[in-house]
């Protein structure tokens, strides 16, 4: 596998440095917290004048942001969109139109399924509108809304909403009635679960955490991982039973190849995976699925949440890939994942060389090359907008 590039191992020292100023002075328990705050802020400010005029490092923006108080948002640090190939610029030229135009479906080139998939408006027609998969815009708006109301009613938090679940949602809110009213609905909908006999206090977000989740690997990999059109780095990597390798460079040419990165205690993942299983259900006749179990985004010992709590996920980092390879069996059966399961070794080789964590995807076109790379995880990680591309490199074919 490619080392670490050099300007990734200079900016070790950047890092480094930046968290060190950030803290000097607050060694004396005498020095209020808004100085140490002023410290942060100078810091930022600091590291932001070091790459004037020239592009800054995905992990100096995420650790720009750490200094300024960030809460890691979308949009935030190094939370960029995805990249692709295949989007509505592209499909706009294929199809000789203005990107201020709309494609009516009579005069859509390719299958009418694929029409439908694309057509997220409904309208019967495709436009920008259907590509835009920015935070802002009202789909993701609307998506992160009904995401909370599934989290809600997702108790075991597979990701897979069951009748049974839905009947004791319902059952709980009813309290005792046969039926819900609209402002019933909304209190039980957001209302706060009932608290636990003895609650493990979750993990304070403070930018000491997230420092050294970022250089554990555990909030993402400094490295950027390959960009669009970029060849696929290679790799073998075991499958989930220890026995068997796969080697990617094997499978380059024959299909497509969808890659998708995650780990168990990362909860968006664990309640995103199901999409992309469906999506893997679709077209595997078409692409290869590959997913590539990578280090532990929320270990106990790390930036513990208390939402894995809730659903009894309480892990601590392997240490051995033997320890490794036993969490990705466990996340294997819970998820019920029908996409194969390869386990990244216990240096994150591969992870840290498609900046895969916590949960990344990416699609690898016939020739090896980076056609769709998503932007990092959690907010990053969007089955609608893979299957988008998926879509489009197929009928490229």
């Amino acid at each position: 596998m490619r080392a670490i590039p050099r300007p990734a191992c200079v900016l070790f020292f950047w890092l480094f440095a930046a968290s060190a100023f950030a803290q000097e002075g607050q060694a004396d328990a005498a020095v209020p917290e808004t100085a140490g705050a002023e410290q942060m802020q100078k810091a930022a400010e600091w590291l932001s004048r070091s790459f004037q005029g020239q592009a800054t490092p995905e992990a100096a923006e995420m650790l720009i942001a750490i200094a300024k108080g960030s809460q890691l948002g979308p949009g935030e640090g190094w939370f960029h969109p995805g990249q692709t190939r295949y989007g509505w610029k592209w499909l706009a030229e294929r199809h000789g139109i203005d990107l201020s135009k709309t494609i009516p479906k009579d005069q859509f080139k390719g299958p009418e399924a694929t029409f439908a998939a694309l057509d997220r408006t409904g309208d019967a027609k495709l436009g920008a509108d259907d590509f835009d998969w920015s935070d802002r815009s009202v789909f993701s708006e609307q998506a992160q809304t009904f995401a909370r109301i599934f989290y809600r009613l997702n108790r075991d938090g597979d990701g897979r909403l069951t009748r049974e679940e839905w009947l004791k949602f319902f059952d709980d809110a009813v309290a005792g009635k046969d039926h819900l009213t609209s402002s019933g609905l909304r209190r039980a909908l957001t209302s706060a679960p009932p608290p636990k006999a003895n609650p493990v206090p979750e993990t304070p977000l403070t930018p000491e955490i997230l420092v050294r989740g970022l250089f554990r690997g555990e909030i993402g990999s400094i490295n950027e991982g390959p960009s669009l059109e970029q060849p696929a780095p290679d790799f073998t990597l075991k499958t989930l039973d220890g026995k068997e390798t796969v080697h990617l460079g094997d499978r380059i040419g024959k299909q497509p190849i969808v890659l998708v990165f995650g780990n168990f205690t990362c909860g968006p993942f664990r309640n995103a995976y199901a999409l992309v299983d469906e999506v893997a259900g679709k077209y595997k006749e078409e692409v290869t699925f590959l997913c590539i179990y990578v280090r532990e985004a929320h270990p106990i010992d790390g930036w513990r949440m208390s939402s894995n709590d809730e659903v009894e996920i309480a892990i601590a980092q392997p240490k051995t890939f033997e320890e490794r390879l036993g969490v990705a069996n466990t996340c294997h059966a819970k998820l019920k994942m029908s996409i194969p399961l390869l386990v990244d070794e216990i240096d994150d080789r591969v992870g840290h060389a498609y900046s895969g964590m916590p949960s990344r995807l990416y699609i690898v076109d016939q020739n090896g090359k980076i056609a769709y790379k998503s932007g990092r995880g959690p907010f990053g990680f969007k089955a609608g907008e893979l299957e988008q591309s998926l879509l489009m490199l197929l009928m490229d074919k």
